[in-house]
């Protein structure tokens, strides 16, 4: 919102510097992104009289003015624009100015052998819009031209400073200059001067179909009021156009810039409709009873006031006047029903739209527009009337004509019950403010003087107060806290006391939040680097993904399933920008649809790695080394370990990602915990990346619960062992796609309670063993408790372990 400070100050005494002002405001809640002060675009710019203008004796195109700047001598000035003559009122910038708009500073100089001292300037040098091709003749542009040597800056608007305001979206009523007025007055104390707004003289009922009655009730209200005998031709006044274009507007013609006007400054878009263009339209004449509100039908063609042919579906809502689209409700009109130059005849709309159905057919066509932006924040339907008859006051008393009374279709409403607003709970929020004496308790005084300034009606009550909320704050004033917050605002957030809660206990993390953070460390320690992707994407192929209701692009229009595409991609863009790797991982939430269940979010570990990262080349020859299989694999393994998690792989050949040779299903405690493989050759192939490439998929609300139980959580003291232990080697012959874990954990089984640790140290294939056998070597650590083992005391552990390898696999033993 753009608040231009001369404007204000019709609305309401500001005795601040802008400076000020917008730092009160800013503390306030309503930043302030940028200060424009307009003085610096004629800084050095005054007003002269062009006295001779003579032909350049070295250019056709050149004239050499004399030009009377109230300094004594006139001054010589060169001039190209082919406007300029004798007798004629002009901007001139002297030597030394600065025009910021043109980037160029005025200096004295000479134009083809004829010297010139200063510039005739237009108004674009001066940063503001113009229709003329040449210089600013001053006659064209106010009534009274004040003497030779007046700073042309006030003529011209340019005395003014621009506040740039970021509106939150709880806010609505910050799009507007009376509403920013109110602000300014409830926080400096100032006296408000609002214009009346006296209610139509007249208003009758609005008879349309039951469809459009029921739209228009679901808005609130429609209303159209017809006017005539309007001025055809008229221009815009230049104090309109200044205000216009001081809000960022451009002026169209006098009425839609009238309507435009009372738009920012009471906060209610209004629309005019050409009251002969809706007839040629149509081709009959357009009663009130004309006028419908439908959704748009699928494929249906508008044309807006932007000169743009739009497609419409279901999602739009439409204006229609004998069932013809005339306007996109509360967001565009229709170009072939737009007020022109020409029109002496406006059916003025002035209309409370729901904030849904507005926000749905701006984002169905791709346009926001500022009457849709104050549409979707929320109006007080208090105002709608109200802006139609001030809009008609101006259209009269600007271009003449009268108008009829007002037709309204309007849903019963009932008005809003008042608010309570209890002492204590007050007092409690925002505790004391420093006082004189110390801290102290806000006064009732103050308390009441700040919802007065808002325009709230209080009632004191035992406990606090009964209040009433203007209907220019009731979006957002709506609970008792709104109202603390509101006095807080006002008081000023700095004045109170900050005091810590009683008593005070020491902060910590929880065993959950320090296994995620240990799990973060653990796997950036093995070289993966941690990645946030967004947990919006596209729709899929395979139609798992669950669409949200408001989506702002398609690209980020449904929940995502899984995390390992987007991290694909990732990969697939760092080997594209010439990186020999990209190893990766996140943390994350997953989304799926779960019957009457609903959505289901469950927290998943997703890892990539594909090719190598390596700080060195020269011991492979400048040559890359991808990881293999195990290597891979063992790169997680420490994770599991660091956890005491004993984590079993087990072959898996389901996993549609996976290469069905290649992949593992991840056990912890007898049930999987997640997957971990070589990437498919096909999505390989898909996202163009080398063969080592290795995914990792876990649960990881599974894997947290495991690691921080107590029994795992909780080191446990072990003495050191004092006594030297024994090792023995144990070759097996199994089948081929015997998976060395299970033989593992037979091991330890059989070898309690002297077996410390059991570890796979060679595997062999081929030679004399046939083609489905393999061949398992085993290093197994034995230890007495209190004294050094004999052979005597570990051969009978070590045979047992033999036989159960036997028994349980059908083992041969090699050794």
């Amino acid at each position: 919102m753009r608040v231009s400070l001369s404007w204000l100050q019709d609305l309401v005494q500001v005795n601040e510097p802008a400076d000020a002002l917008a730092e009160r405001l800013s503390m306030a809640g309503f930043e302030v992104e940028e200060i424009e002060d307009l003085t610096r675009l004629a800084q050095g710019v005054v007003v002269g009289h062009v006295l001779e203008k003579d032909c350049h004796p070295n250019a056709d195109k050149l004239s050499v003015c004399k030009v009377d700047v109230g300094a004594g001598e006139p001054l010589q000035i060169v001039c190209g624009a082919s406007n300029v003559r004798a007798g004629i009122h002009v901007p001139v910038a002297t030597i030394g100015a600065v025009l910021p708009a043109v980037n160029l500073t005025i200096k004295a100089g000479e134009l083809r052998g004829v010297s010139s001292q200063g510039m005739i300037c237009s108004l674009t040098e001066l940063g503001q819009p113009s229709t003329v091709d040449g210089i600013a003749i001053l006659e064209d542009l106010v009534a009274e031209i004040p003497s030779p040597g007046t700073p042309v800056a006030p003529l011209l608007g340019l005395d003014d400073v621009v506040l740039e305001l970021a509106i939150t979206a709880n806010r609505p009523d910050g799009l507007s200059m009376a509403g920013i007025a109110r602000e300014v007055a409830a926080l400096t104390g100032s006296k408000l001067s609002l214009p009346p707004l006296p209610p139509p003289a007249q208003t009758e009922g609005l008879a349309v179909d039951p469809a459009s009655t029921a739209a228009m009730h679901r808005g609130g209200v429609y209303a159209l009021t017809p006017i005539e005998g309007i001025k055809a031709g008229a221009p815009s006044p230049a104090w309109l156009q200044q205000r216009l274009q001081r809000a960022g507007m451009n002026s169209v013609n006098a009425v839609v810039d009238l309507t435009n006007l009372v738009m920012l400054e009471q906060g209610q878009p209004l629309h005019a409709f050409d009251a002969d263009a809706l007839e040629r339209l149509s081709g009959q004449a357009v009663e009130t009873s004309d006028f419908g509100l439908r959704q748009a039908r699928d494929q249906e063609v508008f044309q807006g006031l932007d000169g743009r042919e739009l497609t419409l579906d279901s999602r739009a809502q439409v204006v229609t006047c004998h069932d013809i689209p005339v306007a996109l409700a509360g967001v565009l009109g229709s170009e072939a029903s737009s007020v022109t130059d020409s029109t002496t005849r406006i059916w003025l709309e002035s209309a409370m739209f729901s904030a849904a159905s507005v926000r749905n057919t701006a984002r169905s066509v791709g346009l926001r527009t500022e009457s849709s932006s104050r549409f979707e924040k929320g109006l007080p339907r208090e105002v709608t009337l109200l802006a139609a008859q001030r809009a008609c006051t101006l259209i009269q008393q600007e271009l003449g004509g009268s108008s009829g009374s007002t037709r309204m279709c309007a849903a019963s409403h009932q008005e809003p019950e008042p608010l309570a607003l209890r002492r204590d709970a007050l007092h409690q929020l925002l505790g004391p403010i420093e006082g004189p004496d110390g801290p102290e308790d806000l006064e009732d005084d103050a308390i009441e003087r700040c919802l007065t300034a808002l325009g709230c009606d209080l009632v004191v009550s035992d406990d606090g107060w009964t209040v009433t909320v203007p209907p220019s704050r009731r979006c957002d004033l709506l609970r008792e806290v709104d109202l603390i917050e509101e006095v807080a605002r006002l008081v000023g957030f700095d004045r109170f006391c900050s005091h810590l809660p009683d008593p005070l206990r020491p902060g910590g993390l929880s065993p959950l939040q320090t296994a995620e953070r240990r799990l973060r460390q653990l796997l950036s320690a093995s070289g993966l680097q941690e990645v946030t992707t967004l947990s919006l994407t596209g729709p899929s192929d395979q139609d798992v993904r669950i669409p949200i209701s408001n989506p702002l692009l398609a690209e980020t229009s449904h929940l995502r399933s899984s995390l390992w595409e987007e991290h694909l991609r990732i990969c697939q863009r760092n080997l594209q920008a010439s990186q020999p790797g990209c190893w990766l991982f996140e943390i994350g939430h997953v989304f799926s649809a779960d019957g009457d269940a609903g959505i289901v979010q469950e927290s998943r570990l997703g890892a990539v790695i594909c090719a190598e990262r390596r700080l060195e080349r020269w011991s492979s020859s400048g040559k890359s080394i991808p990881l293999s299989y195990y290597q891979a694999r063992g790169l997680f393994s420490p994770l599991f370990e660091s956890f005491h998690l004993d984590v079993q792989d087990r072959p898996f050949r389901d996993d549609e990602r996976l290469h069905p040779g290649r992949s593992t299903q991840l056990v912890l405690e007898g049930r999987p915990l997640g997957s971990f493989g070589q990437l498919h050759p096909l999505l390989c192939e898909r996202y163009d990346l080398p063969e080592a490439t290795y995914l990792l998929d876990l649960d990881l609300s599974r894997l947290l619960e495991a690691a921080t139980r107590s029994n795992r959580w909780i080191p446990a003291f072990k003495p050191y062992p004092t006594v030297p232990a024994m090792e023995r080697d144990l070759a097996v012959v199994v089948r081929r796609d015997q998976r060395s874990g299970d033989l593992i954990q037979a091991i330890r089984k059989a070898g309690k309670p002297l077996l410390e640790s059991v570890e796979l140290i060679d595997r062999f294939e081929g030679g004399q063993l046939s083609a489905d056998q393999c061949s398992q070597a085993y290093r197994i650590r034995y230890r007495g408790k209190d004294a050094t083992l004999t052979d005597e005391q570990l051969q009978p552990v070590h045979d047992k372990v033999r036989q159960a390898l036997v028994k349980q696999f059908g083992a041969e033993l090699r050794s």
